[in-house]
């Protein structure tokens, strides 16, 4: 019988010089990132009400719950029936292609913490402690390496 290996997953903050700024703690299984957002930010707050903010199509309906000084969110496309066309213009286009160049350096935060093995290998850890503790010191070890 196959052992089913379990899912982790993390909210990452970063900045544009690639520093980890926040990591969140570690959630088992699958769940999306605006529902992390949710829980280790709770919307009651004015968390980012002084930020200027560069996020992904997973994080829709932000501005609803969240305050915040300029948010950049790329534009999605529109779900059509199947056959009709539904395409974005150009203008938008080149609009979802800047912010993603502009979103590349969460990216890059995310391949420096796995560019130490231990976070690209299957993990077979037990304790969900270990686990976010092991991220937490490759996050360390990137931002030293940044700095450095």
């Amino acid at each position: 019988m196959e052992k089913k290996l379990h899912t982790y997953k993390e909210l990452l903050i970063c900045n544009k010089k690639r520093k980890i700024l926040y990591i969140s703690r570690t959630y088992k299984g699958k769940e999306h990132d605006y529902s992390l957002l949710q829980k280790e930010f709770p919307p009651s707050e004015p968390w980012f009400a002084n930020f200027e903010l560069r996020l992904d199509l997973g994080f829709q309906g932000f501005t609803e719950l969240y305050p915040c000084r300029q948010l950049h969110i790329p534009i999605k496309r529109k779900r059509t029936p199947k056959g009709v066309s539904n395409q974005l213009t150009e203008e938008q286009k080149q609009y979802n292609k800047q912010k993603s160049k502009e979103r590349i350096y969460v990216e890059h935060s995310i391949g420096g913490m796995k560019r130490y093995q231990i976070l690209v290998n299957q993990n077979r850890l037990k304790s969900q402690s270990v686990i976010h503790q092991t991220i937490g010191v490759c996050t360390a070890l990137w931002n030293y390496y940044l700095d450095n």
